[in-house]
């Protein structure tokens, strides 16, 4: 077979990968983020959050089911910066749906699939160039700028305090 016409298995016609469709993602994303209701409220959660109630390894898995939908996007080869959204999304929702109780609400506030759904369907219905990819990038931006501010302050103020108590 000539190098030419050797199928990659990220290739979207890859037959060891079949392609999953836009009903299939949506039904992904209302499976893991809004597929139970609680009664007489608008309040709406899936399995992400019911399998994030188990202590250390539950929210582990529903990251990793969550990747399903980034995946496809990826397969799709949707522009960069709307991927490293998505991941976003997903690595937001695990990281803080790993703290207890605030991280269970998290997950049924945040919703990274559903998230991620519409932007893999944004992506889709384009039309042009990349109109909304700002969004994408002040969204990133902000991400940044929290993670080093989470990091950044915590660190400051231990190195404030061992300098001034010498």
């Amino acid at each position: 077979m000539p190098p030419a016409e050797i199928i990659r298995p990220h290739s979207p016609d890859s037959p060891l990968l079949p392609a999953a469709t836009d009903e299939q993602l949506d039904y992904v994303a209302a499976v893991l983020d809004d597929i139970f209701r609680i009664p007489g409220t608008r309040i709406r959660f899936g399995l992400d959050a019911i399998i994030g109630l188990i202590p250390g390894i539950g929210d582990l898995f529903a990251g990793i089911a969550s990747f399903a939908i980034v995946i496809a996007a990826w397969r799709r080869r949707v522009a960069r910066v709307t991927l490293a959204r998505m991941i976003t999304n997903v690595l937001l929702e695990t990281t803080l749906g790993a703290v207890p109780i605030v991280g269970d609400v998290f997950h049924v506030v945040w919703k990274a699939n559903r998230r991620n759904f519409r932007l893999l369907m944004r992506e889709k219905y384009r039309t042009g160039p990349a109109t909304q990819t700002w969004r994408d990038w002040l969204f990133l931006l902000f991400v940044v700028i929290a993670v080093f501010l989470v990091v950044a302050v915590p660190l400051a103020l231990l190195w404030w305090l061992f300098s001034v108590h010498r």
